[in-house]
């Protein structure tokens, strides 16, 4: 395995992850949320996920199992593989209380009373959940870039474009407990960084078991993480907003950018 390679699916994880920042600084435009926003937002990002999971992971992953293991186990192995990948994400998610799970976006409007202290625990739990959630999708968008760069590349965007309501659900909490914009983006910024990190443990252990078979189930059971992401979070909290329509539309907006950014690179 190259150098370049190396450092090129280093970069489309550092990418994914830290786009945790992009959501910290949208967080600071105004003082209070825009929710067709964020409805809007996260309905996007639930589009690019499941489109992504689908249409790319989970094919790609077929057609791997099935080179190796042949049409009836390798397409058994690769549906239970994407459940498999469900089961984990909500475990994960089931040992994060909700209160401070970075999926469960909450509404800090200024109507909402809560005190400094419990706000200023929610983010810094988020961070730590959002770390933990960011650890697996960096492993695996850092061994897809390596065995195929386009497929790598399309799952960045789509966790990167994940990761931005992320970060929002991270300093939004912290800046209003503690009025400090450094502290908020800071700890936000640096919650992405488990995402390469967990590119660099996850080469260190599996670099001389990397193989088709490998790939193919970790490609599946992304995909199960993925899809259960959009629909049991980010889809549900869309609608908790109150506007349907909006992130109905922002899904399909995604799933079309997601579409057309795919056949750029047939």
């Amino acid at each position: 395995m190259d150098t370049n390679s190396v450092l090129f699916a280093m970069g489309l994880t550092l990418f994914a992850g830290l786009s945790t920042g992009i959501g910290s600084l949208m967080a600071f435009l105004s003082k209070e949320y825009n929710h067709k926003f964020l409805a809007g937002s996260l309905g996007f990002s639930a589009g690019v996920m499941i489109y992504v999971s689908f249409v790319e992971l989970f094919q790609e992953a077929k057609i791997t199992l099935i080179n190796v293991y042949g049409i009836k186990t390798g397409t058994f192995y690769t549906t239970l593989a994407f459940f498999i990948g469900i089961g984990i994400i909500a475990i994960i998610d089931k040992l994060v209380p909700s209160y401070e799970n970075p999926h469960e976006m909450k509404n800090f409007d200024k109507k909402e009373k809560k005190s400094d202290s419990k706000l200023l625990r929610m983010g810094i739990f988020s961070a730590l959940a959002i770390a933990i959630h960011n650890f697996p999708e960096g492993m695996a968008t850092f061994i897809a870039a390596l065995q195929k760069p386009t497929l790598g590349i399309s799952i960045a965007i789509a966790i990167a474009i994940h990761n931005i309501p992320e970060g929002l659900a991270v300093s939004a909490p912290i800046y209003y407990a503690t009025k400090s914009k450094r502290k908020a983006f800071t700890l936000s910024f640096l919650s992405g960084l488990s995402e390469p990190i967990g590119a660099i443990i996850g080469y260190v252990i599996l670099r001389n078991y990397i193989n088709e078979a490998t790939l193919g189930f970790v490609f599946s059971g992304v995909a199960g993480i993925m899809v259960y992401i959009s629909l049991d979070e980010l889809l549900p909290t869309a609608e908790e907003f109150g506007q349907h329509h909006i992130a109905i539309w922002g899904l399909v907006l995604g799933m079309i950018v997601m579409a057309v950014s795919l056949l750029l690179f047939v």
